[in-house]
């Protein structure tokens, strides 16, 4: 029985064998490796990963799908939202110190999933995703550019990270609205130690008014958290660097 694609999962099914191949390739998944799909959808990317791994574990929240999955036998079927997940606890219950996290992202949420799984970074080797062009662009954007912003500085803190495939609405069924790619997500071996919650409110601050001098924006802030250390604020947001922002994050306050 067909399954018919559902709007409130955001449901876009990949269907070209060849960009699937590129995935595929790009991932390069070895036998034995712990690997955790998001959103496997009707298995198009399921099926060659589970085929070189042997086992894979896959978090689906469609009822129907999540059934569908569990008659293969290769496959640890995690019926939920992945939002809920705890992928700490599902490291320590496989007994591996690290996951390998892939998937589709559904494009509506994908900014609240990368951010869930910051919280869980500690234990994942590595990230590759499908997501809207335009939101990887962000990910990826260096200072004083147009795309670099609020999603830049919380991911490159954490993360190493590449566009490594561009994916035509036409590789999928049905096909969405806007292009598409793939992102490589490395975890720095030795981040910067700071309190995430701090970093994430001044960079929220910073970028709250784009176009105006951080003077009026992060300097109001940063003098009222009694943080004085020598920053120059006369730049706009984006034209600081993601070690600066880190930097005011590891400031001590007065």
């Amino acid at each position: 029985m067909k399954h018919i694609p559902r709007k409130r999962f955001g449901q876009h099914f990949l269907a070209d064998e060849a960009i699937i191949d590129g995935i595929v390739r790009a991932i390069d998944p070895r036998p034995g490796q712990a690997m955790v799909e998001i959103g496997p959808g009707l298995a198009a990317l399921t099926q060659p990963l589970v085929e070189r791994l042997g086992r894979l574990m896959v978090i689906e929240l469609d009822r129907d799908l999540a059934a569908r999955l569990r008659s293969h036998g290769q496959l640890e079927v995690i019926e939920s939202d992945v939002l809920k997940v705890d992928f700490s606890r599902l490291a320590q219950a496989h007994a591996v110190p690290k996951l390998r996290v892939v998937g589709n992202l559904p494009y509506n949420i994908s900014t609240p999933i990368l951010f869930h799984l910051l919280d869980h970074v500690a234990v994942v080797e590595d990230q590759h995703f499908m997501l809207q062009k335009e939101v990887i662009d962000r990910m990826v954007a260096a200072p004083a550019t147009a795309d670099y912003g609020r999603l830049s500085v919380m991911l490159q803190w954490r993360y190493a990270m590449e566009n490594v495939l561009f994916v035509p609405p036409e590789s999928f069924d049905p096909p969405p609205r806007v292009d598409s790619a793939v992102v490589r997500m490395v975890p720095h071996l030795q981040p910067a130690v700071l309190e995430v919650q701090r970093l994430e409110q001044l960079v929220q601050v910073a970028f709250s008014q784009r176009r105006k001098i951080l003077r009026h924006t992060l300097g109001r802030w940063l003098e009222e958290q009694g943080i004085t250390v020598p920053f120059d604020l006369q730049r706009r947001a984006e034209e600081v660097p993601v070690a600066e922002y880190v930097a005011l994050a590891q400031a001590p306050k007065a």
